[in-house]
C-alpha cells in the first residue's frame, strides 16, 4: 500500500506541476477560456450525464456517489481531439491532447466514501492572425485554470447519499497580441498574465429507489454556489525587431503597474432524472445551468462584440450491457454506451449565440476477473458558426480512461492473518 501511495502522489505532482494546453480554440480567447468537462470517459459517452452512480465507479461530477462505493477504486483518463476550423472562405486543421482527471475514490465503512484528484477547469489555446491593410496582429493565447478536490459522500438512506466537493483552483493564463504597422520598422508585443487561486464547493445528492418491477428509478441534483477567487495580474509592453527568418528579439521591455482583481465564479445547477434495470441498461436525461460568466473583465478580451449571459445544458444518454456475468462470451460483459448533448455557452460575439453539440458513444471493455475496465469513448462535435464572420468548428475527440477496482477493501477488518 505504501508503494502504491507513492505512485500515486509522484503522478498527482507531476500533472499539478506540468502546464497542458488541452483546447485548441479562438472561443478560448474571450474570458478565462473554454470549461473542460469535469468527469470520466464514462460519463462522457453517455452524453456527458452526471447523474449515475454506482458502487464500482467514481463520479467526478456528483459527490453524493461517493456515498455508494464499495470498493476502492483508481481513475485515470486522457483524450485527443482533432478539429477542423472554418472561417466560410478558409479552412485549417488543428489537434490537441491531453490528460483529463487522475483520482481516487475510497470507501471508509459502509455509508461513507472520499476521493481526491486533480483535473482542469478551464482551458485557453489559439493563435489567431488579423490582417488588414495597414495593420497586421497575431493573438496567442495558452494557459487555463486547475482544479485539486477533496469529495465526500455519506449514503444517509437505502435510497438517498448527499456528498460535497472541496475544490482549490489554481492556474494562469497568458495572452499575447503582437502588432505591426506598414511602412514602421518595429513592431510592439503586449503580454498580460493572471494568476488565478482560490476555493470553491459543490454539493450533490443521488437518489435511487428500486420499483415492484425489478427497475430502478434514478434521481440526481448538484449546485454550486457562486465564488469569489482571487486574480493576481501583471502586463508587459515591448518594442520588437523582426529577423528575416521570422524571429522576434527585444528592442525596449518594460512592465506595467495593473491592479491585482477577483474573479467571480458563477452558481451552477443541475437536475437529473433516469430509468434503468441494474447491470443491464440505464437510461436518463438532464438539464444544467450557468449564471451569467461575466468574465471579460480578467483579460478584457472581446471589447463591445462579445457578452456573456446565462449558460443552459441538455443532456441524454444511457448504457446497455448484454449479460454483466457471462462466463462463456466476452462480448455480452462489454458495456455499451451512448448519448447526445447540446449547449447553450451563453457567450454572444457580433450579436450570434456560440451554442455547441456533441454525439457521444463508448464501450466499457472488462479487465481481468475483477470490475476493473478500459473504456473507450467517442465524441463527434460542432461549437460556433460561420455566420456573422465567425469560426465554425468542427472536432472528433477519442477518449481513454482506466477504472481500476481493488478486490479487497481497505479499511476493512481481516478475519485471518
Amino acid at each position: 500500500m505504501i508503494k502504491r501511495f507513492i505512485v500515486i502522489v509522484a503522478v498527482f505532482f507531476t500533472v499539478v506541476a506540468t502546464a497542458q494546453e488541452n483546447v485548441s480554440s479562438p472561443y478560448s480567447y474571450y474570458g478565462i477560456g473554454l470549461t473542460t468537462f469535469k468527469g470520466t470517459v464514462e460519463n462522457r459517452s453517455m452524453g456527458g450525464l452526471s447523474m449515475f452512480s454506482d458502487s464500482i465507479h467514481l463520479n467526478l461530477r456528483n459527490p453524493a456517489g461517493y456515498g455508494r462505493l464499495r470498493r476502492t477504486t483508481y481513475a485515470v483518463g486522457g483524450s485527443h481531439e482533432r478539429l477542423t476550423l472554418n472561417s466560410g472562405d478558409v479552412k485549417d486543421k488543428a489537434k490537441v491532447s491531453s490528460l483529463d482527471y487522475l483520482a481516487i475514490g475510497v470507501p471508509v465503512g459502509r455509508n461513507l466514501g472520499f476521493a481526491f484528484g486533480v483535473l482542469p477547469y478551464t482551458s485557453v489555446g489559439y493563435q489567431i492572425l488579423d490582417l488588414r491593410e495597414e495593420i497586421a496582429s497575431r493573438l496567442e493565447g495558452r494557459g487555463g485554470m486547475n482544479k485539486v478536490f477533496l469529495s465526500a459522500g455519506y449514503q444517509i438512506l437505502p435510497a438517498l447519499s448527499i456528498g460535497v466537493d472541496a475544490n482549490y483552483n489554481f492556474g494562469n493564463i497568458q495572452n499575447q497580441r503582437t502588432l505591426i504597422r506598414q511602412q514602421v520598422q518595429l513592431g510592439s508585443r503586449d503580454v498580460s498574465r493572471s494568476d488565478l487561486m482560490g476555493f470553491n464547493f459543490n454539493f450533490g445528492a443521488d437518489f435511487q429507489e428500486k420499483l415492484e418491477n425489478g427497475l430502478n428509478v434514478h434521481a440526481a441534483a448538484t449546485y454550486s454556489p457562486t465564488t469569489t477567487i482571487d486574480a493576481e495580474n501583471s502586463r508587459q509592453l515591448a518594442t520588437i525587431a523582426f529577423s528575416g527568418s521570422g524571429g522576434e528579439t527585444v528592442v525596449v521591455e518594460r512592465d506595467i503597474d495593473v491592479a491585482d482583481s477577483e474573479l467571480t465564479l458563477p452558481a451552477k445547477y443541475s437536475l437529473g432524472l433516469g430509468l434503468g434495470r441494474p447491470n443491464k441498461w440505464f437510461f436518463g436525461g438532464e438539464y444544467v445551468s450557468t449564471d451569467d460568466n461575466s468574465f471579460l473583465s480578467i483579460n478584457n478580451a472581446g471589447g463591445g462584440n462579445a457578452n456573456f449571459a446565462n449558460a443552459s445544458q441538455y443532456k441524454f444518454g444511457g448504457y446497455f450491457i448484454p449479460q454483466y456475468n457471462s462466463i462463456t462470451n466476452y462480448f455480452n460483459r462489454i458495456v455499451y454506451r451512448a448519448g447526445f448533448r447540446f449547449e447553450e455557452t451563453g457567450l454572444s460575439i457580433n450579436n450570434q449565440d456560440i451554442n455547441e453539440f456533441g454525439i457521444t458513444f463508448g464501450v466499457g471493455l472488462p479487465v481481468g476477473p475483477g470490475f476493473s475496465n478500459i473504456n473507450l469513448g467517442f465524441e463527434y462535435g460542432q461549437r460556433g458558426t460561420t455566420d456573422s464572420g465567425l469560426i465554425q468548428e468542427d472536432y472528433f475527440r477519442l477518449s481513454v480512461g482506466l477504472s481500476l477496482t481493488e478486490a479487497r477493501r481497505w479499511f476493512e477488518r481481516r478475519k485471518f492473518n
